[in-house]
């Protein structure tokens, strides 16, 4: 049977009702789970006043730069206002808002879904890890489906209403704006106070990690849901809703139409994958003494097999469906998981390379620092292969349908390796919820046998929040790859107009492309930068304030009864700090796009994108593992390994941990953030670039 544009659409939609009740459920499901301690419910409303704090003000000065964004959108995109149809502007301005709006709606679940999981995780841990498994992870669940839930409604509806998929480039481009600046400035607030607080507790006073002594602890547990709740699932959102825009943009090449069967195969695809991954999400479990890691992964290895059956069923049923756009998806998927489980590798602390970083420790910071960067870098290698291969098998198994098929196939691997993105976000959101749940059994006096099994659980995410952004770094690899290709048709498209020779490529050798080529992979580098020098600047501000109270709070440090540091003037800090950095790197990217095509035109863009394409995906698979393998390294320490707690080694692991913390969580998970935001403006702006240049 041939594939109606009505039934897919339906197909959609009913996915993302199935997802919205799911939710619904397993956010009631959780809020029955108890919290009885008087201590953990006083904490945990601590964190979540300070996490809606944060998130109140960052909204409000994101709501001032989407307003600003949003005029200039519609006076110039997709054409001047007063060149074209001005309906078409509004059109671009009315979706580039739904996407800032659904993206901050998203994020606004997860920090609501978390803050009320973390305490009951905690409490749960006294019954057993298998409770407090499920509490976590399933809080986590509700931000997966919201997540994907919400960009598969965007998409859909923005296509359906407007029909034509260059609206939705505007759509994605306001998902990555906020993104963007979401993720770099939680990122910031997060490490700020990660950072400060386990230089100062742990290497300073000696004191345990989430010891209530500490002024930066609720800050540092509030940071966790502002930068690995709320960034991540905006960062997510962007990278699902930026593969299906580019996907959509070749199919309508090939199609003519945004009503063909390329188009609805992207939809199909992408329903059955959220479908794929509320079969998984239902079916996790984990026993008395089971491993949460091999747990996470298994529902990912589930939701993956289901994905790859549906979509064979569905080219199976529908004319018109090609089995090579099927094989393209499902390779994505498949790299998608290796990539996953060679990420595990380097960063899991039962494996060798963890325990060699820990062991180094014992001779000092200087060899964990080595020693990691040396392992982050060799990590990234299995990655860029697998993302050049899934490009490479895509584009061959492609191509014999015709050249426009075969950049449509890139684009398809993508929206495969995304595809399974509802499971990807529910293992990554489990982790900062378990992370909180060990400081609140800590604080709440919960017991060492309750801490242990939030260790645990916290150890198998921090594992599994390096797999899961391995796997988001790599989907984003292909997705600006095939953004690659959907500017080529958005600039061919404006050339044709102007009767001019069509785009085929970007010739290297070409002096305008390779000026563009530096250029671009310079960029990621000084946005890395800037990011961390924020947290630099913002940690050295915090650790100075906790050593004040250390000084002036008497009995603090002693830890007398009713003394309680000023918890509020460390949140107070971090968000100051990380509001200040908010706007100036982004804009720095997308400055630096806007000049490069200002100077040298489409073909200077074309090599910008393929330098920061490059250059971004090394730093950001390098910086994600090298963070996410001192981390572990510190835990592994911590488990009584090496030396354990107190020793040298450990001090060591904690130096290596907190040089990490804005490798994995500010910079390295922003890079693919940044690399869609310049692609999706260089696809935006591709008119004014075809018309105005100085070479």
């Amino acid at each position: 049977m041939e594939p109606a544009a009505s039934t897919i659409y339906a197909l959609s939609f009913l996915a993302v009702a199935v997802a919205f009740a799911f939710a619904v459920y397993l956010h009631l499901w959780v809020k029955r789970q108890p919290t009885d301690n008087p201590t953990i419910r006083r904490v945990s409303d601590l964190i979540k006043a300070g996490a809606n704090t944060f998130m109140r003000k960052e909204y409000k000065i994101l709501a001032a730069f989407a307003g600003v964004a949003a005029v200039l959108i519609f006076l110039f995109l997709p054409q001047g206002i007063w060149e074209g149809d001005w309906h078409e502007n509004v059109g671009m301005t009315l979706a580039y808002i739904a996407g800032t709006v659904l993206s901050a709606i998203a994020g606004k679940i997860g920090i609501l879904v978390a803050t009320s999981s973390n305490g009951r995780a905690a409490e749960a841990a006294r019954k057993g890890i298998q409770p407090a498994f499920m509490v976590g992870f399933r809080g986590g669940a509700v931000m997966g489906l919201a997540v994907v839930g919400f960009s598969l409604l965007g998409v859909a509806a923005v296509l359906l209403l407007a029909g034509d998929s260059s609206i939705v480039l505007g759509f994605s481009f306001g998902a990555s704006s906020l993104a963007l600046f979401a993720k770099a400035d939680g990122g910031i607030f997060t490490k700020t106070a990660d950072v400060s607080a386990d230089l100062t507790g742990k290497v300073e006073l000696g004191i345990p990690e989430d010891d209530p002594r500490n002024p930066a602890v609720i800050a540092d547990n509030v940071g966790d849901n502002v930068g690995d709740v709320a960034g991540m699932g905006a960062d997510l959102f962007d990278s699902n809703v930026a593969a299906m825009a580019a996907a959509l943009v070749l199919a309508q090449t090939i199609d003519g139409d945004t009503g063909g069967v390329s188009t609805m195969t992207v939809f199909c695809y992408a329903a059955l994958g959220l479908l794929s991954s509320i079969l998984g999400i239902a079916t996790a479990r984990i026993g008395k003494h089971g491993n949460p890691t091999r747990a996470l992964n298994s529902s990912t290895y589930v939701t993956t097999a289901i994905f790859v059956v549906l979509t064979a069923l569905a080219t199976a049923l529908f004319e018109g469906f090609r089995w090579e756009i099927w094989a393209a998806s499902a390779v994505g998927l498949l790299v998608g998981v290796i990539i996953g489980i060679t990420t595990d590798y380097f960063t899991d602390d039962t494996k060798p390379i963890v325990k060699r970083v820990a062991h180094a420790s014992h001779s000092g910071s200087a060899f964990t620092i080595l020693s990691g960067v040396s392992y982050g870098f060799v990590s990234a290698l299995p990655a860029m292969i697998g993302i050049a291969v899934s490009a490479l098998f895509a584009y061959q198994i492609c191509a014999p349908l015709g050249s426009s098929y075969a950049l449509f196939g890139i684009a398809m691997a993508a929206v495969g390796m995304l595809s399974i993105v509802g499971m990807i976000i529910s293992n990554d959101a489990y982790g900062p919820i378990v992370d909180n749940s060990r400081g609140l059994a800590e604080m709440g006096g919960l017991g060492e046998d309750t801490i242990r099994i939030c260790d645990e659980l916290d150890s198998a995410g921090n594992t599994v929040k390096a797999v899961t952004k391995g796997f988001s770094i790599g989907a984003a690899g292909l997705t600006v790859i095939s953004l690659l290709g959907a500017f080529m048709a958005e600039v061919n498209e404006v050339l044709a107009e102007r009767g001019e020779e069509l785009l085929t490529g970007f010739d290297i050798m070409n002096p305008t492309v390779f000026f563009g080529v530096l250029i671009g992979a310079a960029i990621p580098a000084v946005f890395s930068a800037m990011l961390m020098l924020g947290v630099d600047k913002n940690a050295q501000r915090m650790v100075a304030e906790i050593h004040r109270q250390f000084r002036e709070i008497a009995g603090l440090r002693e830890g007398k009864e009713g003394v309680q540091p000023e918890y509020d003037k460390c949140i107070d800090i971090a968000t100051a700090g990380a509001l200040r950095e908010l706007i100036p790197a982004g804009l720095f990217a997308i400055l630096a796009t806007v000049v490069v095509g200002l100077i040298g035109g489409v073909r200077a863009i074309g090599g910008f994108l393929l330098g920061n394409i490059v250059s971004g995906l090394l730093l950001a698979l390098f910086m994600s593992n090298a963070g996410g393998l001192w981390d572990n390294s510190k835990k592994y320490v911590e488990a009584g390994n090496e030396g354990g707690k107190g020793s040298e080694a450990h001090k060591a692991a904690v130096v290596g941990d907190t040089v990490g913390d804005p490798f994995k969580d500010t910079a390295g998970p922003s890079i693919n953030t940044q690399i869609t935001v310049v692609s999706l403006v260089a696809s935006l702006l591709a008119p004014l670039f075809v018309a105005l240049s100085i070479f």
